[in-house]
């Protein structure tokens, strides 16, 4: 497995500390900041925190969201002289190959969940909820929905900051760190449990060891919405403890909640960490040279082979 770090760029010069603050200011003002005023002044049409998954209030939500994040990544990456391929979300490829490569692992391995759960009798398929163009509409409204919500949350925690953060502390130190804030943000959801957290945290490793082994983050944006698409509108299962308006299938969680994963949904059961462990040893033998990440001067220099092939470590892992 890869379980080490690329070498780090030599220590940075005040100036360059100075101005690597200054655009982590910068990014935060208007991916964070930005988003919040537009959300002051939109109160009256989107809801700030929704309750439940509904795709007229998460749709609009997430969709601000991702604009502000793509401008303030965008502002960076010019004042830093490089692209957004460079934080992970490169142009070429975009909803290419890898995205719908992922979204099938994604789908499947949840699918996996589900038939194991549902096996074990700890979760049960009880009827059709929707039928006809009904659910062809809503198919397609919660797929759109959950691309952007994977666009916005891999790029925001697996983006810019991610890969900045990398650059002083190593890759595997700035996955941990994200990835435990990507579960702080779940927090608030309100019927997560304490096994739900502990698979966004996990997810989170899982979505950055995909976008090291994939060298972007098409794939983890596809897995990470088919996965959200198919435990919320396909089975009609809890996300992250939320429950949604409109979905394909009725189902019903049953037994010990640390197995049936309860109110978290599917997710929240101890089984869905044996299956993202086994999706990324999958991930492992599928890709496995490490391509991300490549730092500022084998962008500027397009020697994409220097940053992987500088530590003979990492080779074959």
């Amino acid at each position: 497995m890869d379980n080490t770090n690329l070498p780090l760029r030599s220590a940075a010069t005040p100036a360059e500390r100075r101005a690597m603050v200054i655009n982590i200011l910068i990014w935060m003002a208007i991916a964070i900041l930005g988003e919040t005023a537009l959300f002051v002044l939109l109160r009256r049409w989107v809801p700030t925190n929704p309750t439940g998954l509904d795709i007229r209030a998460w749709l609009p939500r997430e969709s601000i969201q991702l604009v502000t994040l793509l401008i303030a990544s965008v502002v960076v990456a010019k004042r830093e002289g490089v692209t957004l391929g460079t934080y992970g979300l490169p142009g070429r490829g975009a909803f290419g190959a890898k995205f719908w490569e992922g979204a099938v692992w994604g789908f499947v391995t949840l699918s996996a969940l589900v038939g194991a759960l549902v096996a074990l009798k700890f979760m049960h398929v009880d009827s059709v909820a929707l039928a006809g163009s009904q659910a062809l509409l809503y198919g397609a409204g919660w797929a759109v929905t959950f691309i952007v919500l994977g666009m916005w949350e891999e790029f925001f925690f697996r983006g810019y900051l991610l890969y900045r953060i990398s650059t002083r502390m190593g890759f595997w130190s700035a996955a941990f760190l994200m990835s435990a804030a990507f579960g702080i943000a779940h927090l608030g959801n309100g019927g997560e449990t304490v096994l739900g957290i502990a698979q966004v945290f996990v997810f989170g490793l899982f979505a950055c060891f995909a976008l090291r082994r994939t060298g972007s983050l098409w794939f983890p944006i596809g897995y990470h919405a088919l996965w959200d698409w198919a435990q919320t509108f396909f089975y009609g299962t809890p996300d992250s403890g939320l429950a949604s308006v409109g979905h394909y299938l009725n189902s019903s969680a049953s037994g010990p909640a640390w197995l049936s994963g309860g109110t978290g949904g599917p997710e929240g059961s101890v089984l869905s960490l044996v299956v993202l462990a086994i999706a990324a040893i999958a991930i492992d033998f599928r890709f496995p040279p490490v391509k991300f990440p490549l730092y500022e001067a084998d962008v500027r220099t397009g020697d994409a082979a220097s940053s992987s092939a500088a530590s003979p470590r990492e080779k074959g892992l």
